[in-house]
C-alpha cells in the first residue's frame, strides 16, 4: 500500500525543471530525471555578465555546454537572465558587508535569493513546474525525487552520502517552501560515480572541463584587485593587538579577514589579523598563528534561520546541544545553544576555534535528526 501511495504522489509530479550549469553534476541530474520519465526542461541561469581581465566570460562557455547537454539528452533548453536580481539581492549586499569589515559568503546568498527564490519562482510562474532539481550533493527527508513528499510534515535538509562533496553548508539558507519542491538526484553518489555515469552515457566531453571553485563572478582575477573596483580604498594602520603599537599600514579593511596572514615588511615574526576596528580603521594583528586572540569559544549571534523548525529545547528555554561548523571544509565541533532574546543566540563551543569571523554563516546540525540549520554570524562579541 505504501509503495502505491508513493507512486501516486510521484505521478502528480510531471514537469521538473533541471538547473543546468554546463557541468557534469547538473548534466547527470538531468539524465536521471529523464530516465525516471519526468517531463524535463533544462534552464541555465545567467547571474553575471562581465568578462574577466583576460577577456573571457566563462558564463558564455557554460551556457553553450548546458545547451549541448540538453540537446544530447533531447530535452528543451532555456537561457534565463537573473543578472539584475543577482546584482540587487546578492552583489550589493556583498559590497556592503565588505565595506563594514565583514566576511560574507556570496554562494549562500545566491542559493537563497537566486536559485531557490528568483529561479524557483520563475519555474513555478512561467514554466508551470511541479518541482526543480539541482546537481547539489545534498539530501532531504522527502527523498531524492520527492517520493516521501508530505507538506504537512515539512522537509529536513540532510547530509548526502559523499561527505567530501557535501554542499549542505551552501544550501543552509534555502527557504522551507522551496526545499519542499526540490530534488537532489545525486544524494547517494560520489563524484567518481557521477563522472563514470557521464562517461558511460556519452557525455565524457564534460569531464574535460575544470571544476568550478571559488566565487563564480571573479573568474581568474585576483580577489583584492576585483573588490577594489567596487569598494573605495581607505588606508589605515596595522596595530599589534598586545601593545597597540603601529606595525604597518593597509589599503583598506575590506581586503582582510580574521586569521589571514599579513605580510608586513621589516617584521621577523608573521602577523595574523585578529580584530578589525571599523570606527578608527585599524586592523589589530597578532604575532604567531596560535595567538589566543585568534580563537573563539563563546559568542553571541543574530537570529537563526531554522530550516525546519525551532528545536523544542530552545522553545522551552533550555540548552540545545548540537554541532557547529563555520566553513564547509571544517570538521564539526560540539556546541551548546541558548536563547538570550528573540533575535539572538548564545553559542558555547566545546573547544575554541580559530578565525571565527563576523559576517560568516554558521551551521548547527542536529546529530540526532540530522537536519541542518543556519544563521548569519553578526557577533556582538567573542570570547
Amino acid at each position: 500500500l505504501l509503495k502505491n501511495i508513493k507512486r501516486c504522489i510521484m505521478l502528480k509530479i510531471k514537469r521538473v525543471i533541471a538547473a543546468v550549469s554546463g557541468g557534469v553534476d547538473s548534466a547527470v541530474t538531468a539524465l536521471f530525471l529523464k530516465q525516471k520519465g519526468y517531463e524535463v526542461v533544462g534552464v541555465f541561469m545567467q547571474n553575471w555578465d562581465i568578462i574577466d581581465e583576460k577577456g573571457f566570460c566563462s558564463a558564455v562557455q557554460d551556457a553553450e555546454d548546458a545547451e549541448w547537454v540538453c540537446k544530447f539528452l533531447g530535452i528543451p533548453f532555456h537561457h534565463v537572465s537573473f543578472v539584475k536580481e543577482y546584482w540587487n539581492n546578492v552583489f550589493c549586499d556583498l559590497l556592503k558587508d565588505y565595506e563594514n569589515g565583514l566576511t560574507p559568503n556570496p554562494d549562500i546568498l545566491c542559493n537563497r535569493r537566486i536559485k531557490f527564490d528568483s529561479f524557483y519562482n520563475y519555474t513555478k510562474e512561467k514554466m508551470e513546474a511541479c518541482a526543480i532539481a539541482t546537481g547539489h550533493y545534498a539530501r532531504t527527508s522527502f527523498g531524492d525525487y520527492l517520493e516521501n513528499y508530505n507538506p504537512k510534515k515539512g522537509v529536513h535538509l540532510l547530509k548526502p552520502l559523499d561527505l567530501f562533496k557535501d554542499q549542505t553548508f551552501f544550501l543552509s539558507q534555502v527557504p522551507q517552501h522551496s526545499l519542499q519542491k526540490t530534488m537532489f538526484p545525486l544524494s547517494k553518489l560520489n563524484k567518481r560515480e557521477v563522472k563514470r555515469i557521464a562517461r558511460e552515457s556519452g557525455m565524457d566531453y564534460l569531464l574535460r572541463k575544470k571544476e568550478s571553485t571559488g566565487i563564480c563572478f571573479i573568474g581568474s582575477r585576483n580577489f583584492q584587485n576585483f573588490i577594489s573596483e567596487y569598494v573605495v580604498e581607505k588606508p589605515g594602520h596595522f596595530r599589534d593587538i598586545d601593545s597597540g603599537e603601529v606595525v604597518g599600514t593597509h589599503a583598506g579593511i575590506h581586503h582582510w579577514t580574521i586569521g589571514q596572514r599579513c605580510r608586513i615588511g621589516g617584521l621577523v615574526k608573521p602577523y595574523f589579523v585578529a580584530r578589525k576596528d571599523l570606527k578608527f580603521n585599524n586592523i589589530y594583528v597578532a604575532s604567531g598563528t596560535d595567538h589566543p586572540s585568534l580563537f573563539a569559544k563563546l559568542f553571541i549571534t543574530s537570529k537563526p534561520h531554522w530550516i525546519h523548525s525551532v528545536p523544542t529545547a530552545l522553545l522551552d528555554g533550555d540548552i540545545f546541544e548540537c554541532e557547529f561548523r563555520f566553513q564547509h571544509t571544517k570538521p564539526l565541533v560540539k556546541c551548546k545553544l541558548a536563547n538570550i532574546s528573540e533575535d539572538q543566540l548564545l553559542v558555547l563551543l566545546d573547544v575554541p576555534l580559530r578565525a571565527v569571523t563576523l559576517g560568516q554563516y554558521h551551521l548547527f546540525p542536529n546529530t540526532l535528526q540530522d537536519f541542518i540549520v543556519n544563521k548569519k554570524n553578526n557577533m556582538s562579541w567573542v570570547l
